[in-house]
């Protein structure tokens, strides 16, 4: 007879948790959900249109890249 699933489940969470691993929850966005896409464009061009009046992100930006190059 086959072992049932939250037996299988239980087992396998006890095997990770004796390898010193824990379980963590992680909520997201449901990209399924209407009107996802439209805030994400809307979010978009607020970034973008933040980014155009900063005159000095993109010396920011290559510093960080810079400093990146000879990070190990």
């Amino acid at each position: 007879m086959p072992t049932p699933v939250s037996q299988r489940v239980q087992k396998r969470r006890e095997a990770l948790r004796a390898a010193g691993l824990r379980p963590v929850q992680i909520w997201v966005p449901d990209t399924r959900r209407p009107g996802f896409s439209a805030e994400c464009r809307r979010q978009s061009a607020l970034i973008a249109k933040a980014d155009r009046l900063d005159a000095e992100l993109s010396d920011f930006m290559d510093a960080a890249l810079t400093d990146l190059d000879d990070w190990r």
